[in-house]
C-alpha cells in the first residue's frame, strides 16, 4: 500500500489488508540498507491476527521515494508523518538497528501516539567503525560483505524465515545490494550508517518514553552487542530485555523467538 508522506509516495507492507480502524497498529521499521522485507514472518503474522501492520520501506529505499533520512530525528519524524498519512491515531513501533532508535526518538517525541515500543538489535551509542563508515562510501561492496560476516552467528539455522537451509549470508548480501542499487542518487548506506553513527539524544530521548520497552537482543550479535544497551536500559521506566539465540540478523536468525517476544509484547 502506497501513502502519501511529506509529498513522497511511500511504501508500506500491510500483509495485503486494508487498515481497520477498530484494530490496533503495529509499525515495523527496517534498519541499514534493508526493506520491509526483514520482517516477513513477523509482519505477515501480526497481518494475520488482528493487527493493521505498517512495515515501511524508509524514504529513498526500494518502493519509497524521496530523499533518505540524514539522521535519526528525521527519520522519527517522517514516522510520525507517516502515522498521520495513515490515519493511525496510537501504534506499536518496532524498529530493528538503525529503525530501533528511529522508533525511539518517535516515541520520545510523540509519547502519546505510542503504546509500545520495541527495540530489535539496539545499542547505544550506535557506534559505527571507521572502517565500515569508510567502506560504505568509497567500497559499498566490501563492507556489505563486513556487515554480513558481522551480522550472522550461524551459516543457515533450523528453520530460518525463509525455510529450513536458507543460505542468511547469500539472501541476506543480495538484500543488501538490491536496497543500495533501488537509489541512483543517494548512498544510503553510507547515509544511514552516518546517521547511527551521529545520534546523540537517545538516554534524554528514553527518558521521555512512557510506553513500555522491549530491548529485543541477539545474545552473539557483533554489531550491536547486547552489553551496548545498558545505557538505554537504565533509563526505560517499564523496561524488559529479551535475549535470543542470534546474531545481529536475529529476525531470520530466530525468527519464531522473535515473533513469539513481539507478540506476547504486543498483547501485553
Amino acid at each position: 500500500m502506497n501513502y502519501t508522506v511529506n509529498g513522497h509516495a511511500t511504501y508500506c507492507y500491510t500483509g495485503a489488508k486494508p487498515l481497520d480502524p477498530a484494530k490496533p497498529t503495529v509499525v515495523f521499521i527496517h534498519g541499514v540498507l534493508n526493506d520491509h522485507s526483514v520482517w516477513i514472518l513477523q509482519s505477515r503474522w501480526f497481518a494475520n491476527h488482528g493487527w493493521n501492520v505498517l512495515a515501511v520501506d524508509l524514504p529513498g529505499h526500494c518502493k519509497s521515494e524521496g530523499p533518505p533520512p540524514a539522521s535519526v530525528e528525521d527519520a522519527a519524524q517522517f514516522v510520525l508523518a507517516l502515522l498521520d498519512a495513515a490515519g493511525v491515531q496510537k501504534a506499536v513501533l518496532v524498529g530493528h538497528s538503525f529503525g530501533s532508535l528511529i522508533a525511539l526518538e518517535a516515541a520520545a517525541r510523540a509519547p502519546e501516539r505510542v503504546t509500545h515500543l520495541a527495540m530489535v538489535g539496539t545499542a547505544y551509542p550506535m557506534v559505527v567503525s571507521p572502517a565500515l563508515l569508510d567502506g560504505a562510501l568509497n567500497d559499498p561492496q566490501r563492507a556489505i560483505a563486513m556487515v554480513n560476516t558481522f551480522s550472522h552467528s550461524m551459516m543457515a539455522p533450523p528453520p530460518s524465515s525463509l525455510g529450513p537451509g536458507t543460505w542468511l549470508h547469500g539472501s541476506s548480501r543480495a538484500l543488501m545490494r538490491r536496497v543500495l542499487a533501488s537509489n541512483r542518487e543517494a548512498n544510503v548506506f553510507h547515509i544511514g550508517f552516518k546517521a547511527c553513527n551521529d545520534y546523540a539524544n537517545g538516554e534524554a530521548a528514553m527518558e521521555k518514553v512512557q510506553c513500555p520497552v522491549l530491548f529485543l537482543l541477539g545474545e552473539a550479535d557483533q554489531m550491536t552487542p547486547p552489553r551496548a544497551t545498558k545505557p538505554l536500559v537504565a533509563k526505560a521506566r517499564h523496561g524488559k530485555v529479551v535475549t535470543v539465540q542470534a546474531g545481529h540478523a536475529l529476525m531470520s536468525e530466530a525468527p519464531d523467538a522473535v515473533l513469539f517476544a513481539l507478540r506476547d509484547f504486543a498483547a501485553s
